[in-house]
């Protein structure tokens, strides 16, 4: 009976030590912001779909991409992009066990964040000061609500590689009053050569990665598009020994979904659900069961949940839709 005693033990343990702790993905929407407060009705679907992460997303603006002057928390500004808005939001959401990504926009008129640069010494050092002021706010106020994730920022690319020694900087200015985890959202055609993953926790990818050609891509013909991008973006985990996190993810219920999944422009054309259904699937599939992978934010998701998507929208919202299903099963598998 000793001997079998033993044995059992031995079993036991040596059980134990081979069971490894499965670490929850980020099951993620980007919640985006209104013109009024929310409360327990608009949250409710979110925790419907077991979304467990919310992207709060409060705006600054520039008026042009050579004007150094961030503009922010102005009383012309919905709600829910201002500094007060954001802390409701946030606070609304923790109620329901949601946690958090403070994840602040920049936005130009017409022109893309990426190409933000300035054309002179005077013009740069002013959009550091307003660029600083801007995030530092809103890291305090990310500590102040326990968010439990900071982003740095959105897309851009030449801002980055332009003024590096700023951005070191500003990752310790943001140490010193934000004590959670930190990211930076880097463009799909951008992340490789972000220069500073190593002083952050994620590795932030906004993955509108192009897929596949297809009017209506298969699931296959998406696998297979991603075998390459997945390589690159596997290496880049383990070069940093940095998890990968989608800061944004998502496709549009349009013709050609996974051609240029970034274009939002095309309004007037006729609603594709299975393209969007199927480049969404061979999304999950490729990424959410692997360990270096993180998880991820859909873009986007509207508070006012009824009004939301529906059959003949043809944007990137999953609400209403048959992809809403998608996302709420692999969400629900993977808590």
């Amino acid at each position: 009976m000793r001997i079998v005693f033993w044995l059992f033990l031995i079993f036991l343990f040596s059980s134990c030590g081979m069971t490894t702790i499965k670490v929850p993905k980020i099951n993620g929407v980007s919640f985006v912001a209104s013109r009024d407060s929310i409360s327990d009705v608009h949250i409710k679907p979110v925790v419907n779909i077991h979304a467990n992460y919310a992207a709060i997303m409060p705006f600054g603006f520039i008026r042009s991409s050579d004007n150094p002057e961030i503009i922010y928390n102005t009383d012309r500004q919905w709600f829910g992009e201002s500094r007060p808005g954001a802390k409701q939001y946030i606070e609304a959401l923790h109620k329901h066990n949601i946690k958090v990504m403070m994840k602040p926009h920049i936005w130009i008129r017409g022109e893309f964040t990426g190409h933000l640069t300035m054309d002179s010494e005077e013009h740069w050092m002013q959009l550091e000061q307003s660029y600083s002021e801007f995030i530092l706010d809103f890291a305090k106020l990310a500590q102040e609500t326990n968010a439990e994730m900071l982003c740095i920022g959105t897309e851009l690319e030449q801002f980055v590689i332009n003024r590096p020694d700023y951005w070191n900087g500003l990752i310790k200015k943001i140490k010193n009053v934000y004590k959670g985890k930190l990211t930076y959202a880097a463009n799909w055609d951008e992340f490789k050569r972000t220069p500073f993953w190593d002083q952050l926790d994620y590795i932030g990818v906004d993955a509108y990665f192009p897929v596949s050609d297809s009017q209506t891509p298969t699931v296959e013909e998406c696998l297979e598009g991603w075998m390459e991008h997945k390589a690159v973006i596997k290496e880049l985990s383990e070069q940093f020994d940095k998890p990968i996190l989608f800061t944004e993810f998502g496709y549009r219920s349009v013709d050609y979904s996974g051609k240029e999944p970034w274009k939002s422009e095309r309004y007037s054309e006729p609603a594709n659900f299975e393209a969007q259904n199927n480049t969404t699937e061979a999304l999950f599939k490729t990424f959410w069961n692997e360990e270096w992978f993180a998880g991820g934010f859909v873009w986007k998701w509207f508070h006012n949940h009824e009004k939301s998507g529906g059959e003949n929208n043809n944007q990137f919202t999953p609400q209403n839709k048959p992809v809403e299903s998608i996302i709420k099963v692999q969400y629900a598998f993977q808590q």
